[in-house]
């Protein structure tokens, strides 16, 4: 038993430090692959060690191996100041006068391919008691169980502004992995962005399946969130962080926002499975209860709305065609 122990402790760890190697060692691809070898030499000649009933000794040298890792580890700090990708080059901050939001760097980009664009960033004002609309998008991108999450907050005059949690991606690091959201591989970003930019180049441009449903939040609780976007990015700017797939990414930062604002949340796996996400807050209330939500998953389903308006001026009212409004508070 202690031989069968011995094992399953120094193969996890052992393998959990191959992967913070290959994704956050960066000396080099060839010295990577030297460092990931020499991990794991040590890794097997601790466990053949051990394997021939040396079990302590083999053990206390582990651990000190794996304490210099975490050492190392340890010294990976999040950073502002790489070379990113021109989608994620600027930070959202902003400021509050009385009811009056500024939002500096708001994303207006015009899409016409993946790799062809034109890049904007605005400053825009925003009046919180013009305030009248919550909605959450969910843009497919992986299958059904993998979705990524958007916040779109609409105001009276027409206006609408979009927050997406998104990685920081560098421009070296192209494609994204999941995996490497455990290992410090990707910094946090909070986008602010006109709803015809970060839309229109998930539905139109990389072709991804795209959601929209009107949540139901008393006014109070909107302005709330939507300052705790803001809050958040100004954190971000001053403080910078990790990804993580599962602590940090862009469902669980905003349940915890939310919660923080309404409390009582409870915990579900579909804040993991973020494709599920719409069926957590149905059945927390936070949708239409007039209708199914295969009803509202339907009539919410926005890429061919989104695909036809395109370039339009009225984008945003577009692709909402269909989408039952609300019942009248009262």
């Amino acid at each position: 038993m202690g031989k069968l122990l011995a094992t399953l402790v120094v193969a996890g760890t052992a393998s959990w430090g191959a992967l913070a190697l290959w994704f956050k060692f960066s000396a080099g691809r060839l010295p990577k692959l030297l460092a990931i070898t020499l991990w794991m030499a040590f890794s097997l000649a601790v466990l053949i060690a051990s394997w021939q009933g040396r079990i302590t000794l083999s053990l206390l040298t582990f651990v000190a191996g794996f304490a210099a890792l975490l050492l190392w580890w340890r010294q990976l700090k999040p950073s502002n100041n790489r070379l990113w990708n021109d989608e994620v080059a600027q930070m959202v901050t902003g400021t509050v006068t009385g009811s009056h939001v500024t939002l500096r760097n708001v994303r207006n980009f015009e899409w016409r391919s993946r790799n062809d664009y034109t890049q904007r960033w605005e400053t825009r004002d925003y009046d919180l008691d013009r305030l009248r609309s919550v909605d959450m998008i969910l843009s497919y991108w992986a299958g059904p169980v993998v979705a990524h999450t958007l916040v779109s907050f609409g105001f009276d005059d027409g206006e609408y502004v979009v927050f997406s949690v998104e990685i920081r991606r560098q421009k070296e690091l192209q494609h994204f992995s999941q995996i490497g959201g455990f290992f410090k591989r990707y910094e946090l970003s909070i986008v602010a962005a006109d709803e015809r930019d970060v839309i229109r180049v998930r539905s139109n441009v990389r072709g991804e399946d795209d959601y929209l449903y009107r949540v139901q939040m008393p006014t109070a609780q909107m302005r709330s969130l939507l300052l705790a976007y803001m809050d958040a990015a100004n954190r971000l700017v001053e403080t910078p962080r990790f990804y993580n797939t599962i602590t940090g990414n862009c469902t669980t930062i905003v349940y915890q926002m939310v919660s923080h604002i309404i409390g009582g949340l409870p915990l579900s796996y579909r804040l993991l499975l973020s494709g599920y996400l719409p069926e957590y807050v149905y059945a927390i209330g936070g949708l239409d209860q007039r209708y199914p939500l295969e009803e509202l998953r339907a009539r919410g389903r926005i890429g061919e709305r989104a695909r036809q308006a395109d370039r339009s001026a009225t984008f945003s009212a577009d692709i909402r065609r269909g989408i039952p409004e609300l019942a009248p508070k009262g």
